[in-house]
């Protein structure tokens, strides 16, 4: 008799279709501002405030990273207050900072720890363990600072006391945390800093770097400069609800919400909202309502209807300012009319998953033609019988085929779903609250021998 071990099964949701959605709903705060917020907060001079703070498992990596560090942090649902201990205030952790799941902490702090008297180690889970960073990591290395990683992979050992200078660098890629991180470890360089990007890319750095009085110079295309060394003075703020979580909601309204559906306060910044062009464009119904600013950001409330969408091909210069999105979008363009085709969006396959390949594979088992190519995907629209598919633990896959039941003709079953806790933690409670029928499973173990 061979001996029995414990096999685990991840825990999953289960999706079916509804008549229709409706009413309206809040999501929960940015997770690009949330992590930004906390490590400015953290290395200025003064008390701040944060309102509207995302508690999901990326953003508290940041936060006990930071405490590590000797930062007082105090987290009250979803209000923070910030002891800043300016720059030269953080001390030199005692463990490796684990990180989790966040690609974001780990090049953001990178950055800041670039600039630090001590030494450090970033490390995370087994997806952050193989997402690359040389991207982040040679950049710093031409500042001053010293740097190993495993063949371009984390851990990050980062060695202390290095004197960073300036540098004007071309990124390869539009990449807003690789723009941050440079920026963040301008503040302790000397000389100015310059990041020319190849095109658009999110711009919550520098907003919230100018709010906290750093004079960052805006240069022809998308060049980005900042003169070092330099100091933040602290400010309170408010987080406008992340446009990325909005995104599940959008499209779910479009697919379901024949009455309409209302997401109130979504941050709109034009560097996060290529989605809602392209679902136009596709002939979705989406008003912007009631436009304002949370400081330097911008907010709107946003008002979906269900609509007849159709194929499109899908403008490159709208993949950057859409990049997270894409999963969603893929869900709506499998309900579409006739072929939408995506290229220019290798940058998919480097997320918490190959999103490319992934969410083809995914679409394929529901029974919607997809076809995979080097830098996107085509898909043919029309509609999504029920099945089994696979997240590979990524949060915004999982969230996507969960959305995709509204208004499929079976249950759609979405196994490794654990992981929506990075992001959203409250995505299902939010979800089935304006008419979705989402059901998790737990995760289970069983005997095989």
């Amino acid at each position: 008799m061979k001996d029995a071990s414990l096999i685990a099964i991840p825990g999953g949701f289960f999706s079916q279709s509804v008549k229709s959605i409706g009413g309206e709903l809040t999501v929960p705060g940015d997770k690009s501002i949330s992590h930004r917020a906390l490590l400015l907060s953290s290395i200025s001079e003064g008390h701040s405030n944060l309102r509207g703070f995302l508690d999901s498992d990326d953003c508290l990596a940041t936060m006990n990273a930071l405490q590590s560090m000797g930062v007082d942090i105090t987290l009250e649902s979803t209000d923070v207050r910030i002891v800043g201990v300016g720059s030269k205030g953080l001390i030199a952790p005692i463990e490796p900072l684990d990180l989790g799941n966040s690609g974001t902490a780990m090049r953001l702090l990178a950055g800041m720890l670039s600039a630090q008297s001590f030494a450090s180690v970033l490390t995370g889970d087994e997806s952050l363990m193989i997402r690359p960073m040389k991207r982040v990591t040679e950049p710093l290395v031409q500042m001053g600072a010293f740097i190993e990683t495993v063949e371009g992979l984390p851990p990050l050992s980062i060695q202390g006391g290095q004197s960073l200078r300036g540098i004007d660098y071309a990124l390869p890629v539009a990449s807003a945390q690789v723009k941050s991180a440079l920026l963040i470890a301008g503040l302790w360089a000397n000389g100015r800093t310059t990041v020319r990007s190849p095109g658009p890319s999110r711009d919550h750095t520098e907003r919230m770097l100018t709010t906290m009085g750093v004079n960052v110079l805006i240069g022809s295309g998308q060049d980005i400069s900042l003169d070092g060394p330099a100091v933040l003075t602290s400010r309170d703020q408010v987080i406008p609800g992340d446009f990325s979580s909005a995104a599940f909601f959008i499209v779910a309204g479009l697919l379901a919400a024949p009455e309409g559906l209302l997401i109130r306060n979504v941050g709109v910044n034009p560097t996060r909202t290529g989605l809602l062009t392209i679902l136009k464009e596709m002939g979705g119904s989406i008003d912007i309502l009631n436009r304002r600013e949370f400081g330097a950001e911008p907010v709107a409330d946003l008002f979906v209807r269900k609509s007849k969408l159709k194929g499109i091909k899908v403008n490159p210069n709208l993949v950057p300012l859409a990049i997270d999105e894409f999963p969603v979008l893929f869900v709506a363009a499998a309900y579409a009319d006739g072929f939408t085709t995506v290229t220019g969006a290798q940058e998919l396959r480097y997320k918490e998953s190959d999103r490319l390949h992934v969410m083809c594979e995914g679409l394929q088992e529901l029974g919607v033609e997809a076809q995979e190519t080097v830098d996107g995907i085509i898909i043919t629209g029309g509609s999504l019988r029920g099945g089994c598919v696979d997240s590979h633990g990524d949060h915004r896959v999982a969230m996507s085929f969960a959305v995709a039941g509204v208004a499929s003709q079976d249950i759609i079953q979405v196994k490794r779903t654990d992981e929506v806790s990075t992001s959203f933690p409250n995505f299902l409670s939010i979800a089935n609250s304006i008419g979705l029928a989402i059901e998790p499973y737990v995760a289970t173990e069983y005997s095989k021998g």
